[in-house]
């Protein structure tokens, strides 16, 4: 089958992408890394020894910049509904984490602690129906904070990926009753012509107070 304009488009991008090509030199398996690394060296997001859980972890690019930076006194946990090869200083439950099975998980690993941090970048997958995928993308950073109110400790830090648009102004209000501050950053990773920006949320109220 011959491939449409628009995927012709993506795939000379991509190849072209600097980012890619970076990823190939350095070892990560996505481009999406290098989000991550911008943003922890702006917000010194990930230290030694910490806790962390990746949510929608695959191909595992974030993981392995949490797994370095977490080292061997720390762990992370990394979860996603496709499968993710191993990496060092890193659990990975597949699975959906919109089902209690997988939750159950998550919460089994955490043996009654807290997490340091928590990150997401998930995406829904695109229907190509702007609406339909806007939707998806907050009902999954929806399922997130309820996640992180439950897991994440007092004073910690979330990062998420979102997709500006309908629904976004509504969840950073929610966001703010659970945060001290809540920013907004588009890491140089982040294609200018997206709508993809990557909340950052700082000093985790306990969940008592939300």
């Amino acid at each position: 089958m011959p491939r449409s304009k628009s995927s012709n488009e993506w795939l000379r991008r991509h190849v072209n992408d600097p980012f890619v090509k970076k990823a190939q030199i350095d070892g990560y398996r996505s481009r999406s890394a290098y989000k991550l690394i911008e943003l922890h060296e702006k917000d010194r997001l990930i230290k030694p020894g910490m806790r962390v859980l990746d949510l929608g972890s695959a191909p595992g690019g974030w993981s392995q910049v949490a797994g370095k930076l977490v080292g061997a006194k720390g762990r992370v946990l990394a979860t996603d509904i496709l499968p993710m090869s191993s990496i060092a200083n890193v659990d990975f439950v597949q699975g959906d984490f919109n089902e209690n099975a997988v939750v159950d998980q998550l919460l089994g690993w955490l043996d009654g602690g807290k997490f340091d941090l928590i990150v997401s970048d998930i995406a829904p997958n695109i229907t190509g129906i702007d609406s339909a995928d806007q939707a998806g993308s907050i009902y999954f950073l929806e399922l997130a904070l309820d996640f992180v109110r439950k897991t994440l400790k007092p004073g910690a830090t979330f990062v998420a990926k979102m997709f500006q648009g309908a629904g976004s102004d509504e969840y950073l209000k929610e966001l703010r009753k659970s945060f001290a501050r809540v920013l907004i950053r588009k890491p140089s990773a982040s294609r200018a012509e997206s709508r993809e920006v990557y909340i950052v949320a700082k000093e985790f109220k306990s969940s008592s107070s939300t």
